[in-house]
């Protein structure tokens, strides 16, 4: 190969390479309208064989119904008070939606979106994880419980006793052990599931309001986002040794691992998605990525490779998903 062609191929190579050392982490790839929606959106779920995606919209005591192959709302659902968790049983093919106002957990049929059950709490139901069976599904409710409910018969078989409400909370499935952010208690409570009892809790002098949560299983850590002052803690999962703690944007209520990048994407009421990214030394600040005030809530899908944050209606914006691809 004669010298310019060589010098012609090492130019386009670093073009290239500038042109992806620029690029954002999350690049917004379009935008689905929610409809005639006001007030609060809450959390997300996802069923990948219809690709459908599910909407708690708290403010305005509906499920919104996402066509993900149209990128459009399919329909608005109506009868809930205040949904605010959300989840899929694949297994079944069920939505669960945990509410707020009245405590109760509404079990919808994914084919036809009809009525399969009703479960009532009592008081604040909120976030839905499932086991990794897919047998038993948790809720977090009331004054400070977790509800373990079994998927199939919907009886609710244990309940795994907190000093306060739960907020964000998630499964280990290698251990047995939850973990669980209780704000108004102060820290991360260690649950151990099959003796229903809290183990240690984890607490951060000085930082307060501990509200969304991610953990990376396979390494061992817990991601916690505090609100008060705003700041992402990670956590040794054996022992809750605090590894890192970075400035976060304001207002999160959404963290999530995106595993094949090593990065975490963490959503803010403040109007921004926060990017970290792991390296030899932990994990780092990476880019803030701007969105919108009051886009709180967020999911991650990894199987889509896609961030869907969810943006209130306001005088700037109607309510609606964002949609955002990472980069490599």
């Amino acid at each position: 190969m004669r010298l310019a062609h060589i010098l012609a191929a090492i130019a386009v190579g670093l073009s290239a390479a500038t042109a992806r050392a620029s690029e954002p982490a999350l690049v917004l790839e379009g935008k689905i309208a929610l409809g005639r929606v006001s007030g609060r959106i809450d959390h997300l779920a996802v069923d990948l064989d219809r690709q459908r995606l599910f909407v708690a919209e708290l403010g305005n005591d509906t499920v919104g119904v996402v066509d993900l192959k149209t990128m459009t709302t399919l329909s608005t659902l109506t009868g809930f008070r205040e949904p605010q968790g959300i989840g899929y049983v694949r297994a079944s093919a069920e939505v669960w939606v945990a509410n707020a106002g009245d405590g109760s957990v509404h079990i919808l049929g994914a084919a036809d979106l009809s009525s399969k059950g009703r479960i009532e709490l009592g008081d604040d139901a909120d976030n839905v994880r499932l086991d990794a069976s897919g047998s038993r599904v948790f809720v977090g409710y009331g004054k400070g419980a977790l509800a373990v409910i079994d998927a199939t018969s919907y009886a609710r078989v244990a309940d795994l006793p907190l000093k306060a409400h739960p907020e964000s909370f998630q499964l280990d499935p290698a251990t047995g052990r939850a973990f669980v952010n209780v704000p108004d208690a102060g820290h991360v409570a260690v649950m151990d599931i099959v003796a229903k009892r809290q183990v240690a809790s984890w607490q951060v002098p000085g930082l307060r309001s501990n509200f969304p949560m991610a953990v990376d299983n396979d390494g061992g850590q817990v991601f916690v986002a505090f609100r008060r002052p705003a700041k992402l803690v990670v956590f040794a999962g054996r022992d809750g040794t605090v590894v890192n703690t970075l400035d976060l944007c304001d207002d999160s209520d959404d963290v999530f691992l995106d595993a094949r990048r090593h990065r975490l994407y963490a959503s803010c009421g403040a109007g921004a998605v926060d990017v970290f990214a792991r390296n030899a030394q932990g994990w780092a600040h990476k880019e803030r990525i701007p969105t919108i005030s009051g886009a709180r809530t967020s999911l991650f899908v990894p199987d889509l490779d896609r961030l869907f944050v969810a943006v209130r209606a306001s005088g700037r914006e109607p309510a609606a998903l964002w949609v955002f691809r990472p980069t490599p």
